[in-house]
């Protein structure tokens, strides 16, 4: 059967539950889509956590090499690789009990679609999750 996003209310449900947001592939460079979308979410008042092993400290917040390395629990795993690195991240995802795998805009692959499914995770794919966050709580999550 052919992938499908969830429905818009199924991700408000996602994004309003959710407090943690680790983002694999965030850039230190302020004019990437990646640091500029998790600044925003950051702002809004989701806790990110940057996956960069090449780097220390993003938006104030501690670097991981891997999600495996992330000492708490994530409630989204959040992806700015492209599609070819996305299962691997899915998979890692999966081992680490996250609930979202969420590709970017223009991101897609099947066997992430397969990967999510078949570890009870949910797959969200080529969507923005700022775009999202902006048209389903436009004034915050705390105050819809």
């Amino acid at each position: 059967m052919a992938f499908e996003n969830p429905s818009r209310d199924e991700i408000k449900n996602i994004l309003q539950n959710a407090n943690t947001i680790a983002v694999v592939g965030l850039s230190e460079k302020p004019d990437r889509t990646s640091y500029m979308v998790s600044e925003a979410m950051q702002n809004k008042g989701y806790r990110i956590i940057p996956v960069n092993p090449n780097a220390d400290h993003i938006l104030g917040e501690k670097c991981y090499p891997s999600l495996k390395d992330i000492p708490e629990p994530v409630d989204i795993v959040n992806v700015f690789r492209r599609s070819e690195y996305c299962a691997e991240v899915a998979r890692e995802a999966a081992e680490i009990g996250a609930k979202v795998i969420w590709l970017q805009l223009g991101i897609r692959s099947d066997e992430v679609a397969q990967i999510a499914e078949e570890h009870g995770m949910t797959a969200i794919m080529d969507r923005c999750i700022k775009v999202e966050d902006s048209v389903l709580f436009p004034n915050g999550r705390n105050n819809h």
